[in-house]
């Protein structure tokens, strides 16, 4: 199997970044220009088609980019592949959605630096470090070692030099960037969605903060054989290091998966749903980040476990939050249109003065959301399509009203639900998910 290319060396100074997509957005700015006036001849059918051939073009121009900057820029790019389904033409989101599974790593000379400065030649030297990366992604890598005395497998996760000085000017360019472009919404929830974004790079370059994680999930999870967290091993750990236990799995959108029986493919998706449930309603801790890659499965002779890698982007939720979003799904799970409509305004995501219609719109939407959860009988996700009718009735809101920022917990949470609903239906589930969110909402 041929190598898969590697990075040389990081652009991790704002100027070349800044650069770079300066140059980009030049680019996209001549080119608008151009095809804007070429349009003024074409036909309307015409000038339409041409106008998706530009973006497409350009969309592949800013993922390449992207790609190559790593860092909060592509982690940027990744979440919007995530919303991209309520905003985004099908072939640009598309396009996105590569940088979630085709990140080209960085040449190990790189990480050997980042390495050595956070553990010394001295710890250094008491590891085994295979140089080709098991795992690649927007903040770092991942290199499997062997501790020499021990022999014990590990997985180091590296990030990449200069990202966590770089989120900043980061997240400015690249707003900066698409407003030359008509893919994003000029919408205050644009702006919000982009504060929150910056704010959680802060907290997934923090390593410490992510080793107290996985020490939390590990304590909570213990005993339970549906799960799997790393061990972790602090005296190999850094500011920008975190070494943990190397545990095997198969993806979780795999072959190996789709082949297993639709029992074991059940118990699979009821320990994501309730692993969810447990995170929001108990511990007010959720992991909100839903790309597959954060997980394996470790298939069983007869049963199968969740294995868990990433907790980088584990977000607190406070109680003056949950109260009134757990009354707004109660009501919603129950048909109470007034117990529903003082909780989204106790939220900040309704207002008195709103329209009838947008009100109705919420209501439906916070109504697809508890589909799965309403039958007495198990739900098939086989069949419903719900993620992309889901999609659909956000896109419609977004076109027809100017929806204010809604609170950022609710911006990520729905990241993850929808990304929870992506896995669900991709494994074919048929559970019964009533008696899981039942309990929680009373």
């Amino acid at each position: 199997m041929a190598k898969k290319r590697q990075i040389k060396k990081l652009r991790t100074g704002a100027f070349s970044r800044s650069l770079s997509l300066a140059r980009l957005g030049l680019g996209a700015g001549a080119r608008a220009a151009g095809s804007a006036m070429a349009g003024l001849l074409d036909s309307e059918m015409a000038a339409s088609a041409r106008k998706k051939a530009h973006w497409v073009g350009q969309a592949g121009r800013l993922v390449a980019e992207l790609g190559e900057l790593k860092g909060s820029l592509m982690k940027a790019g990744q979440l919007l592949s995530v919303y991209g389904e309520h905003f985004l033409p099908p072939e640009i989101n598309q396009l996105l959605r590569t940088l979630q599974s085709d990140s080209p790593p960085v040449e190990y000379a790189a990480i050997h630096k980042v390495l050595l400065r956070n553990l010394g030649a001295e710890k250094l030297a008491l590891l085994e470090i295979d140089e080709e990366p098991c795992g690649a992604a927007s903040l770092g890598q991942v290199h499997r070692a062997r501790i020499r005395s021990t022999g014990d497998l590990l997985a180091l996760k590296v990030q990449y030099p200069g990202v966590e000085r770089a989120i900043d000017g980061d997240i400015k360019a690249l707003k900066r960037l698409l407003s030359l472009t008509d893919w994003l919404p000029k919408i205050p929830a644009t702006d919000a969605l982009f504060e929150e974004v910056r704010r959680m790079l802060k907290r997934e370059t923090d390593y410490v903060l992510e080793l107290a994680m996985l020490e939390f999930y590990r304590h909570k999870l213990a005993g339970d054989s549906r799960y799997v967290v790393p061990r972790t091993y602090p005296e190999f750990c850094g500011k920008r290091v975190l070494a943990m236990s190397f545990e095997s799995g198969v993806a979780l959108d795999g072959p190996e998966v789709a082949a297993l029986s639709q029992e074991r493919r059940n118990a699979i998706s009821l320990a994501v749903l309730e692993l969810y449930f447990r995170e929001l309603f108990t511990w007010r801790r959720v992991q909100t980040d839903p790309h597959f890659g954060n997980y394996r499965v470790r298939l069983g002779k007869n049963s199968d476990s969740l294995v868990m890698y990433d907790f980088g982007a584990v977000r607190d939720l406070g109680k003056e939050f949950m109260d009134p979003y757990r009354l707004m799904l109660k009501g919603t799970f129950h048909n109470d249109r007034a117990e529903f409509e003082k909780a989204s305004m106790d939220l900040g995501v309704l207002e008195p003065g709103d329209p009838a219609e947008l009100k109705e719109l919420f209501y439906e939407l916070c109504r697809l959301i508890t589909e799965p959860f309403l039958p007495p009988q198990p739900y098939d996700w086989r069949e419903t399509k719900l993620p992309q009718r889901l999609s659909e009735a956000g896109w419609i809101m977004v076109k027809k009203f100017p929806l204010r920022a809604p609170p950022p917990e609710v911006v990520f949470l729905d990241r993850k639900m929808a990304g929870n609903f992506t896995l669900l239906s991709r494994l074919g589930a048929r559970i019964d998910g009533r008696s899981l969110l039942e309990p929680y909402l009373g």
